[in-house]
């Protein structure tokens, strides 16, 4: 108990570089910041206070599922709960260096150290759980926060996969390991490849989830037979995907 009072207090004035920085930036580059907070309370503190500031930040949808009204996270956050929680765990804490998370247009990222002997491969399958720091993560184990498992990747990965995104990217870059959450496969090289019009299609598929020939025909302000020929063309590139059939075919 005597430990985990310890651990739950590690803050500022014990370990000033015990922080998690968060910042919200304008497009897609780290350039310009909307917002940006510094959390340095204890580590347990952290840990929401950070999932707080991502919630700020993304969006949070609603439909109606039957009767009843169904919401949903841009990103599903026990994949960013999990990633940040690890970060925690994982840090050196004798070194001035921080837990980052970065949210961008089209993605967040989170920034944390890579435990060594682990490879970014390693993090993808079934891998042994190796605890930099034994005490805070016996303790976050206690409280339910970590398994101590070697699963928490797989979960991460599960859940993006299971809301309807991409498979996170695992990096390591200049020492830290960032797990990237993307909201679509696309990436920023191949919209530039794009026509203006299709980037219309694009950005409204992103927006509404689905786009149909009619819609299409509105939103570019063209023929039927114009639209299709642009809809064919980003699902020849394999940018879009058409479901459906005859008058309920869609594009998603």
């Amino acid at each position: 108990m005597l430990q985990f009072c310890y651990l739950a207090k590690i803050h500022k004035n014990s370990f000033p570089q015990a922080e998690v920085k968060c910042a919200r930036f304008k497009g897609t580059e780290p350039l310009e910041f909307i917002d940006m907070k510094v959390f340095r309370g204890n580590i347990i503190d952290q840990r929401e206070d950070a999932l707080e500031f991502v919630k700020e930040h993304i969006k949070l949808q609603a439909k109606v599922v039957g009767t009843q009204r169904v919401e949903k996270w841009e990103y599903p956050l026990e994949a960013i709960r999990e990633a940040v929680t690890n970060a925690i765990v994982h840090r050196d804490y004798e070194i001035q260096s921080n837990v980052q998370i970065r949210i961008f247009d089209d993605r967040v990222e989170v920034w944390g150290p890579l435990p060594k002997p682990l490879t970014i491969e390693d993090l993808k399958k079934k891998h042994k759980s190796i605890l930099r720091n034994p005490l805070i993560g016996k303790c976050f184990f206690l409280i339910k926060f970590i398994e101590e498992w070697g699963t928490g990747t797989n979960r991460i990965i599960k859940s993006c996969l299971d809301h309807g995104l991409p498979e996170p990217l695992f990096e390591e870059i200049s020492g830290s390991l960032v797990v990237t959450f993307r909201k679509y496969k696309i990436s920023e090289e191949v919209m530039r490849e794009l026509s203006e019009k299709e980037k219309n299609i694009v950005e409204f598929i992103k927006e509404k989830g689905q786009i149909s020939r009619q819609e299409c025909v509105s939103l570019l302000n063209v023929s039927p037979t114009t639209a299709f020929r642009y809809l064919k063309s980003l699902e020849k590139r394999n940018i879009i995907k058409r479901i459906g059939k005859g008058k309920n075919v869609r594009y998603i």
